[in-house]
């Protein structure tokens, strides 16, 4: 929405976000890779991924949060434009940023690809294959079917971004309770936490009508 003490033909956070494809026309992958706020960060910052959020997923203990997680694992959900964005690509940056060949020493914090359909599990399995090969080493990574995703609370969410108060609480208040869905959100917490190349970082901030403080504080994290 425009601030009436200043004019601006910039859009909004709120106009980039609904030219952003709605729900139905992506498609979403599932992830374990340690703390979910990293992940959460990094798949962000990537062109073509519309949407994240973290939350607990892989168990079968009901109703799971962060203090009560039970046998469910740390997790990053990540929307993406099929039309810029394989789920080949998804997987490579799943692979690079775990371990892959070491047995996790905690269920929360475990390598697991969690496959939505047949089509992402023979996806998964072949990159899984060739990572053995190329390397000749036993991935210890699994990839299970995922059942239920249950969101983690609300701090948890663009946690970057949420360090980042100023910016945070400007685009919170922008948006209300869609913030965990935002497309804008998800890449400038993907951009304070130093992914992202520069080109794509100027050009966001050059579309985004915010305070000169808000932009202020998230080049300071650039």
């Amino acid at each position: 929405m425009g601030r009436p003490d200043r004019e601006s033909t910039r859009p909004t956070a709120l106009a980039l976000d609904a030219a952003a494809p709605r729900p139905e026309a992506t498609e979403t992958a599932t992830f374990g890779m340690g703390c979910f706020w990293g992940p959460d960060a990094r798949f962000g910052a990537m062109p073509g991924v519309v949407r994240t959020r973290v939350g607990y997923a892989g168990g079968n203990d009901p109703d799971p949060s962060y203090y009560s997680l039970g046998d469910h694992t740390e997790v990053v959900q990540v929307e993406y434009d099929p039309e810029e964005l394989a789920y080949e690509d998804l997987l490579d940056v799943f692979w690079a940023n775990h371990s892959p060949f070491s047995a996790p020493h905690k269920r929360q914090y475990r390598g697991v690809v969690l496959v939505h359909d047949d089509a992402q599990r023979e996806a998964a399995e072949t990159s899984k294959a060739a990572l053995e090969e190329r390397t000749g080493k036993t991935v210890q990574t699994s990839i299970e079917t995922l059942t239920e995703f249950y969101g983690a609370e609300a701090y948890h969410q663009k946690y970057e971004l949420r360090s980042t108060p100023v910016v945070a609480d400007e685009l919170e208040d922008v948006y209300g309770p869609a913030f965990v869905e935002s497309t804008v959100a998800a890449r400038l917490n993907g951009f304070v936490a130093g992914h992202g190349d520069d080109d794509q970082r100027r050009d966001l901030l050059a579309e985004l009508d915010l305070t000169p403080a808000a932009l202020s504080e998230v080049r300071r994290r650039l």
